[in-house]
């Protein structure tokens, strides 16, 4: 630079070098309190004033937004990306929990949006609430404690488990579905908005209302997962067998199971029959 002097060219030269060459940020805001015993993989991403408990282990490429508060015997693992505001392990809301290190078990590849609460499990269930992979959980929403859900699970905002419920693969629930205790929902189906389920909503197909009643199959959901037309109407045709034949439920049941022996769609109502134990929407 002309009519620069040489010893202001070095600074100048020192001070750019420096912005070149400077380390990448820590992945750990400085702000976020994270108890020295918790176990997070050096890949974890954590927001600034979050709070990690000491019971608390993180698999690898965790990204954890700000302000959330992750505590209990929680296990998270790889790809997960929880947003601000989430609170993940926290005791559950049952006055006969006296402090037992029941768990919380997240899978891989999970989005947890903003204001959701998963609590721990209780000795009087199965100790142990836990979701599987992939699961797009979005925000307001809760689950209880003992809750099992499966993968590739859709929640819309404000959907709410009670305590040991069970949601099955590919299920989606509509926004502000509130599930009852201890109920079930077979894989692939669907909750329509607001819908109270309080029985056990079978494999494939949809529930709908204030107390949930059957409203036809998820055949889009269906579809958009690879089952042929074939697939799809022989569980429309379980769906006629059990609403619109008029026979008594254990003989559907048992010409279902019947069915399910030669068709591979159909294998979801063994598990769930064998399962359910409220009673299915009617």
């Amino acid at each position: 630079m002309q009519g620069v002097p040489a010893v202001c060219l070095k600074r100048y030269s020192r001070r750019r070098a420096s912005r070149h060459e400077r380390k990448p940020m820590s992945l750990i805001h400085p702000t976020a309190v994270i108890d020295p015993k918790a176990e997070l993989d050096s890949s974890v991403k954590v927001g600034a004033y979050t709070v990690i408990g000491p019971n608390v282990r993180i698999g690898a490429n965790t990204e954890i937004g700000p302000h959330a508060v992750i505590n209990g015997h929680t296990t998270i693992g790889e790809n997960n990306r929880i947003f601000q505001f989430a609170s993940l392990g926290e005791i559950p809301q049952d006055k006969k929990y006296g402090g037992e290190p029941t768990k919380l078990t997240i899978g891989n590849g999970n989005t947890i949006r903003e204001f959701t609460t998963f609590n721990l499990g209780t000795v009087t269930g199965i100790g142990e609430t836990r979701i599987g992979d992939d699961n797009w959980i979005m925000a307001y929403c809760h689950l209880a404690h003992d809750c099992v859900i499966g993968n590739h699970t859709v929640f819309a905002n404000n959907a709410s488990l009670a305590g040991h419920v069970t949601i099955g693969d590919y299920v989606i629930l509509g926004g502000y579905t509130l599930v009852f205790q201890f109920c079930r929902i077979g894989d692939y189906a669907m909750t329509a908005f607001a819908a109270g389920v309080h029985k056990d909503v079978p494999p494939y197909f949809m529930a709908a209302g204030y107390r949930a009643e059957p409203a036809g199959i998820n055949s889009e959901g269906m579809r958009r997962n690879g089952f042929t037309a074939e697939q799809i109407s022989a569980v429309k045709d379980v769906y006629k067998t059990i609403y619109h034949r008029g026979i008594p439920f254990e003989e559907a049941r048992a010409d279902i199971l019947q069915r399910a022996e030669t068709q591979a769609e159909l294998a979801v109502f063994k598990d769930f029959f064998a399962e359910s134990t409220r009673g299915i929407i009617r």
